[in-house]
């Protein structure tokens, strides 16, 4: 009894601790919760027996810590808009974090992490995004965080990818491609991110920025496998397109069935174009700037980069440079690829 009795009054000291700190850094959220899979995953993978893991150079050539776990060369989106809603360190990864934590922010991502539960197993050890949700609940639940302060935290999810990267276009163990159509797998990813999402908004979630799948047909890996080598693979593409239609009206529908919802759609699709991409000041959009052996994804350990990583837009053959992650969050702060609420104005809200 007097075990558990400390264990309460130390939770209730380190929230007071944390509040006055809030109030202090002038934070624009009172928590940031991070949910999704390698473009978001900040080194949850680093303790899993998987491959799916960068905590070796040169990933983080270009981050004051080094190599954590993130797969890029420096910041990921989580990381710039833990900066913009003012929070004075980056949000921790799960695997690494105290219960107290919760009460400012953890980071769940997990790289290969997918809504279909099988999504990636090849891989190894990964954390979908049911188990991150429920990573989540044991975490908000220990720390005993209240619920009218979860209902103010700020909520990103960006999930979807490895849904077709590591299921649908790839051969055995997958039958995805083989038992559903384009429009019949969106279906059936959206019901089932649907339903986590309702857990969520069980869980205290209201203020939820919910990431699109980008233009996977045009990621260095998919021009190589799919695309002939010689353009982006139009076919990946195309099968994306149903998925981020429907994510964005399940976003709509939540706002409209839930009056507390402020749920907002982060489309990264519509924006990757030539024209778009040299605008911005990046000059390859085709290949990756660190050294990829012939059919790997990820960087080969310690090997060259290239010179100028801010004019590339991806640091491997999948995932994004720090100066392509900033466009991206920078333009969901604003407002200018979110629909219908920026990221500013949702912590506002």
């Amino acid at each position: 009894m007097a075990e558990a009795m400390f264990k309460t009054l130390s939770l209730v000291f380190a929230a007071t601790a944390i509040a006055t700190a809030e109030a202090a850094l002038g934070q624009r959220v009172p928590c940031y919760f991070v949910f999704g899979d390698s473009v978001f995953d900040n080194g949850n993978n680093n303790v899993l027996n998987t491959s799916a893991k960068v905590n070796y150079s040169p990933y983080g050539n270009d981050f004051a810590r080094g190599p954590t776990g993130r797969f890029s060369n420096g910041r990921n989106i989580p990381d710039i808009i833990a900066e913009q809603m003012r929070f004075s360190d980056y949000i921790p990864p799960f695997t690494g974090a105290s219960a107290e934590q919760a009460h400012t922010g953890i980071n769940y991502a997990s790289g290969g992490g997918g809504i279909r539960e099988e999504t990636s197993q090849h891989l190894g050890e990964i954390i979908s995004f049911k188990k991150q949700i429920k990573n989540h609940r044991s975490m908000i639940m220990t720390a005993k965080v209240p619920e009218e302060k979860l209902n103010k935290c700020l909520y990103t999810i960006n999930i979807g990818s490895n849904d077709y990267l590591n299921n649908y276009f790839m051969p055995a163990p997958y039958m995805t491609n083989k038992r559903f159509s384009f429009d019949e797998y969106a279906d059936s990813l959206i019901r089932s991110y649907s339903s986590h999402l309702k857990s969520l908004y069980i869980l205290g979630a209201r203020k939820v920025a919910v990431f699109g799948v980008s233009k996977l047909g045009c990621t260095p890996r998919m021009i190589a496998s799919h695309g002939g080598g010689n353009g982006c693979a139009a076919e990946v593409n195309k099968a994306v397109e149903p998925f981020n239609k429907n994510l964005k009206a399940l976003v709509y529908e939540f706002n409209r069935n839930f009056a507390d919802a402020k749920f907002t759609f982060v489309d990264l699709f519509s924006g990757q174009t030539p024209f778009a991409f040299f605008m911005l000041g990046f000059r390859v959009t085709d290949k990756s700037c660190c050294t990829v052996k012939p059919g790997e994804e990820l960087c080969a350990t310690n090997e060259p980069v290239c010179p100028a990583p801010r004019r590339y837009v991806y640091w491997d053959n999948v995932h994004s440079t720090e100066a392509a992650n900033m466009v991206v969050a920078k333009a969901a702060f604003t407002g200018l690829i979110t629909s219908p609420y920026s990221l500013s104005r949702l912590a506002r809200l």
